[in-house]
């Protein structure tokens, strides 16, 4: 006997998807014309209100529920978080508040807390999960493992400057029961078009805003078993220790004019970032895999 409680039983809501890290809406606004109901958690109160004005129909509709606060394991009332001037970079980790420094310092401010196993028991399991919350991604799948359903797929951005993070999150992936992996690179997505589907069937075409996370499901490849997929990490980081922001090319300025050169002529970002996107390959609707090289 282990000694864990029994995971609870819950419904899959096949017209549901979380945004963890809702951000400006940028996501939500691709999963509710893919004609999905959202619910989307920020911790920013001025990007709420953004969302709140910007979805006002889809909330009057009861197609997005906004929830304000950041995700916690604790018990307090409230969280510490930490505002960025770049929004993107608002977290509750210590480590990234660190990281955040080196653009500009960040304002301690304290938000609601939210339970996000409890969250889950109000609204069911979603089929998707977008997990983008800058440095506490664990904390929701944690509380993945409270459940015996879990999300079709889900998705987390992946560490850069630490490898034991990327190992961390593959096993917490396999354990939630997570066989398929996409390493999928974020900086291509902003002002890209997908041809895609909607739930009913009928077609979609969608251009991605800045900050965007991009497609899901279905939409991304190729899938890969978890070998493959970290065996993929193994040359991103190969190219961060290289040529990213904390290389020695970077340090230099003949590296940042050469760096600065090949981002024109290739027109996408070296080394760029990644989400790990995750599935089931025993599900039926999970999607078409492909073997990694």
């Amino acid at each position: 006997m282990s000694g864990e409680p029994s995971p609870e039983p819950i419904e899959l809501v096949e017209d549901l998807v979380y945004d963890v890290g809702a951000h400006k809406g940028e996501d939500s606004a691709y999963y509710l014309a893919k004609g999905y109901r959202v619910v989307a958690f920020e911790a920013n109160a001025e990007l709420v209100r953004s969302c709140a004005k910007r979805f006002a129909s889809e909330i009057a509709d009861g197609r997005l529920t906004l929830v304000e606060g950041a995700i916690t394991d604790g018990d307090a009332p409230t969280v510490r978080f930490y505002r960025h001037p770049l929004s993107t970079w608002g977290t509750t980790s210590d480590e990234m508040v660190e990281r955040n420094l080196m653009v500009a310092a960040s304002e301690a401010v304290d938000v609601p807390a939210v339970r996000f196993a409890e969250k889950l028991r109000e609204t069911g399991m979603p089929s998707f999960m977008k997990i983008d919350i800058e440095g506490s991604d664990m904390l929701c799948l944690q509380a993945l493992l409270e459940f015996e359903r879990r999300p079709r797929s889900v998705s987390v951005e992946s560490h850069k400057t630490d490898w034991s993070h990327i190992e961390a999150e593959f096993a917490m992936l396999r354990r939630l029961g997570y066989d398929r992996f996409a390493v999928v690179q974020q900086g291509d997505i902003a002002g890209s078009t997908l041809h895609t589907q909607k739930l009913d069937g009928r077609e979609l075409r969608f251009s991605f805003e800045e900050d965007s996370s991009g497609p899901f499901g279905s939409d991304v490849g190729p899938w890969l078993d978890s070998a493959a997929a970290i065996k993929r990490y193994k040359r991103v980081f190969l190219a961060y220790r290289l040529i990213g922001a904390k290389s020695l090319l970077r340090r230099t300025r003949i590296g940042r004019r050469l760096h600065g050169i090949a981002l024109r002529r290739l027109k996408r970002p070296l080394p760029g970032w990644y989400d790990t996107h995750a599935a089931r390959g025993d599900e039926m609707t999970a999607p078409t895999f492909a073997e990694g090289r």
